[in-house]
């Protein structure tokens, strides 16, 4: 997550379950990029108004290869965040897209999505297209609550370019469209697909004799291990405490299983209070607070700063999405074996081991006042060929949605081929949180309570206090009930 992006930061996926494909994963390439990202004070000044769009030239005629109009000549403006994935894939989409249609298109990669956006937005000119993640992303449901997006579902609905005889729904891992809806509608595309979990060498493992950890008692004695060798056990991205955060919901998952997780993306008023799983997950984690298993300094550090340091062998493990490789390439030492590692079982957990929080991640979206908005439209139905997945992976070194879209032969790098086989591992053994898309203030209230919760500035149970008030708060929005997931 470049920015302490989700690269993905942030969010991710999909309902209860990856579906269909997963077997040909091996295939397809590398893994990942998030869903939610961290969160900062974002401006929510995006919700007001602005002139009408502008035009765009000559619309062409609606045809099936050309389902939206697009005409030829026109220019097309696209906004990526540059983080984990960079953005010479975008690039190289741009330049297949311009050859193709005719367009000009003018490209912006940068780390900054509303500090660039915000008053483009603000103006009644935003992009025709714009990759809205990373920690200083947009928060969708301010978006979609002031009408600021186009609706994605004409693209859906529109014929694949790989097989006009299907609809681009079809072609979609499973999960991909809900984890794009806002208020019932789908407003956003989420491209990247992502698994999350911990992160360690096998080269330090193997040096040291340490063992993989499939239960938190086990992964707390590998942090054990790790301290009295002079290294910290577990470091994380304190300033950004996201990540941190998704080690606490994912054991709140695998603890309690689905419904654990069904009832804080429904908004239950007993979510976290009287959930027992919330309180062990919480108590697990603050254990290695207590115990000083954490590494030195990490509360206070960025996520490339922590991320380096484990680089460096100063911590047995890291929390992160799958495009944790792909943003610390040049960190890494040639010889450092990244492995992926899902998040270890508490006691008398509901899912197994092999259970990982996996889904759709970085949110492609369609400005409703965009100049050219089908050139937009079109460029959303591009991505999801096989020929621009492939691109991606071959640039990002990551997985996309597209079942079976990219080609074979893409070399992986080990955590990525790591990652890869966790969620062939995995099955149909995978979940994803909807809440942090749907409610970015409870989001960030809860990620607030767990940076508290790190620095020892407050208990478990004051944490569950908090994260139930944010959920309290959210089910006052009048929008909360068209986000319900069965």
């Amino acid at each position: 997550m470049g920015s302490t992006s989700a690269h993905g930061e942030t969010s991710t996926g999909t309902g209860s379950g990856a579906g269909p494909g997963r077997r040909d994963l091996i295939k397809r390439s590398a893994a990942l990029g998030l869903i939610s990202v961290p969160t900062m004070s974002f401006l929510t000044a995006c919700a007001s108004g602005g002139d009408a769009p502008k035009a765009a030239g000559a619309k062409a005629a609606v045809t099936k290869e050309n389902p939206f109009g697009l005409a030829k000549g026109t220019k097309l403006d696209v906004v990526v965040f540059k983080g984990g994935f960079g953005d010479d894939y975008a690039k190289a989409w741009e330049a297949a897209f311009d050859k193709k249609w005719g367009t000009s298109s003018t490209h912006l990669g940068t780390p900054e999505i509303t500090g660039k956006l915000q008053t483009r937005f603000n103006g009644g000119n935003p992009p025709d297209v714009v990759d809205n993640s990373g920690a200083q992303r947009i928060k969708l449901d301010v978006l979609a609550k002031s009408n600021q997006l186009a609706d994605l579902t004409p693209v859906l609905d529109a014929p694949s370019l790989d097989d006009p005889a299907k609809k681009v729904r079809d072609l979609l891992i499973p999960g991909t469209v809900e984890q794009g809806m806002q208020g019932g509608k789908c407003v956003s595309l989420n491209y990247v697909y992502t698994v999350f979990g911990f992160w360690y060498s096998g080269k330090l493992f193997k040096e040291k004799g340490w063992t993989p950890p499939k239960t938190w008692d086990e992964f707390l004695d590998v942090c054990t291990k790790a301290k009295e060798a002079g290294i910290g056990g577990l470091a994380h991205q304190g300033k950004f405490p996201y990540y941190i955060n998704v080690v606490i919901m994912d054991l709140i998952a695998k603890k309690g299983g689905l419904e654990a997780m069904k009832a804080i993306d429904n908004l239950e008023p007993n979510a976290f209070e009287g959930s027992a799983a919330a309180l062990a997950a919480v108590e697990a984690l603050y254990e290695v607070v207590e115990k000083g298993l954490l590494m030195p300094g990490t509360n206070g550090l960025t996520h490339t700063e922590s991320q380096t340091a484990w680089n460096q062998y100063k911590a047995a493990f890291i929390p992160s999405g799958s495009w944790l490789e792909n943003e610390q390439i040049k960190q890494t030492p040639d010889d450092f074996d990244m492995r992926f590692l899902p998040m270890p079982l508490l006691p008398d957990s509901a899912l197994p081991f092999e259970a990982i929080r996996a889904g759709a991640g970085e949110p492609f979206i369609v400005p409703e006042q965009a100049a050219n908005k089908p050139g937009g439209l079109e460029f959303i139905r591009s991505m999801l060929s096989r020929e621009w997945s492939t691109i991606f992976a071959q640039q990002a070194n990551s997985l996309t949605v597209v079942k079976d879209g990219v080609d074979p032969g893409v070399k992986l790098r080990p955590g990525t081929q790591s990652a890869v086989a966790a969620l062939k591992q995995a099955g149909t053994n995978t979940f994803n949180y909807l809440y942090p898309d749907w409610y970015s203030e409870m989001d960030s209230s809860i990620q607030d309570a767990s940076n508290e919760l790190m620095a020892k500035r407050i208990q478990p149970k004051e944490w569950i206090k908090r994260a139930q008030a944010a959920v309290n708060k959210a089910a006052q929005d009048p929008n909360a009930k068209n986000n319900r997931r069965s």
